[in-house]
């Protein structure tokens, strides 16, 4: 299974001064294409042993701070943040033969920030949230049905839905921002923005370089 790849290239004369504005202009791209889900990206973390694990979640804001996104806090992906913040994401563009690679770190957001992001989720979304436990071992499909229904009881269309104390956000503050454009015979342009300082070396609060990568 193999397909050629025969888009028109990038070149980094055409690219913005920073990762968050040319991933904005990417982002639109994806989103005018008809792509489904264009903000669904994967997830990597990893656990105190340094094993990886991986899951698709729903980017919900981009911004010159980072990439933001909310998730149970007591889920899996959640646990492996408060012992190492460090994360990747991955936007799999496949259609445009695009990807965005990020590195960087999480952090939580404040609950004003995420208080609001609730109030505008779906009523049944705003249960869900508290229904699931998520990450953790439960007995039957129907014990989370169960939940859900006692949880749409209490809380019926129309009524206001608190917010979970153990759901949040995290805004991932980006060290690296690639983007992948695929090309004929294998022979992809791969453009990376990392923070250097002077004298060329990585530093967290250096200016944005802009980089090209061999495929």
């Amino acid at each position: 299974m193999r397909e050629q790849y025969r888009a028109e290239g990038v070149a980094a004369a055409g690219f913005a001064a920073d990762p968050m504005t040319q991933f904005g202009r990417w982002f639109q791209d994806a989103a005018r294409s008809g792509l489904f889900e264009p903000n669904a990206m994967v997830v990597s973390t990893v656990d105190a042993e340094a094993r990886p694990s991986s899951r698709t979640v729903l980017l919900k804001k981009y911004e010159d701070t980072g990439f933001v996104f909310f998730t149970n806090y007591t889920s899996r992906k959640a646990g492996e943040l408060s012992g190492n913040p460090h994360v990747a994401l991955l936007f799999p563009w496949h259609p445009m033969a695009r990807q965005v690679l990020v590195t960087g770190t999480a952090v939580r957001t404040g609950r004003d920030e995420t208080a609001a992001y609730f109030r505008t989720r779906p009523h049944g979304s705003q249960l869900g949230a508290w229904a699931s436990a998520q990450s953790s071992v439960i007995g039957s499909r129907e014990e989370l049905e169960r939940e859900y229904a006692q949880l749409a009881a209490r809380y019926p269309e129309g009524e206001r839905v608190p917010v979970p104390p153990h759901w949040g956000g995290y805004r991932v503050t980006p060290r690296t921002v690639e983007f992948w454009q695929g090309r004929e015979n294998r022979l992809h342009d791969r453009l990376r923005y990392v923070r250097r300082d002077e004298g060329g070396e990585p530093a967290a609060g250096g200016p944005w370089r802009l980089e090209r990568l061999s495929p």
